[in-house]
């Protein structure tokens, strides 16, 4: 299914945009599995804030949030199958990632046992981000997650980590 909307503002729950705030919306219907649909969207919103508005967007912060969508769209097709909202926001050197959708169970790490096979979404989208927050909402849930746009000396993200 191709996606229902793109690139098209949202207010809802966003602090008011200034001069500096890149955004970006689309909507997917996750029973028919566009998570590279929606990792598409990712890398081409990213692109354009990199060519178009001047956001540094270091090569890992790019490839973190693909694998970032990629997990919670995986996580929405196989626990909450049907419409699915992403929000991308770059307020100065942070990305965030929004992602709604109508299942009410609140995801949950396991805990860590390298013996089990798949299941490991979680903890990698836990492992990369700087936050990370699950609301529930009158319907569905929404998951927020933060990625760092800037780069240590290391290659790793700049600043600190809360896990």
């Amino acid at each position: 299914m191709e996606r229902l909307a793109k690139r098209c503002g949202t207010e809802q729950d966003r602090p008011q945009a200034d001069a500096g705030v890149v955004a970006g919306s689309a909507a997917y219907d996750m029973e028919s599995g566009e998570i590279s649909r929606a990792r598409g969207f990712v890398r081409d919103f990213l692109s354009d804030a990199r060519s178009l508005r001047g956001v540094a967007v270091p090569a890992r912060a790019l490839e973190v949030a693909q694998l970032v969508v990629s997990e919670l769209a995986t996580n929405v097709c196989k626990y909450a199958p049907g419409p699915c909202l992403l929000d991308l926001e770059v307020d100065g050197s942070m990305l965030t990632i929004t992602m709604w959708d109508s299942g009410s169970v609140l995801p949950s790490p396991l805990q860590g046992d390298p013996s089990r096979a798949g299941q490991h979404g979680l903890e990698i989208v836990l492992a990369v981000c700087q936050s990370f927050e699950v609301r529930r909402e009158p319907v569905g849930k929404r998951v927020r997650v933060q990625i760092s746009l800037l780069d240590g000396p290391d290659g790793d993200p700049a600043g600190q980590s809360p896990w």
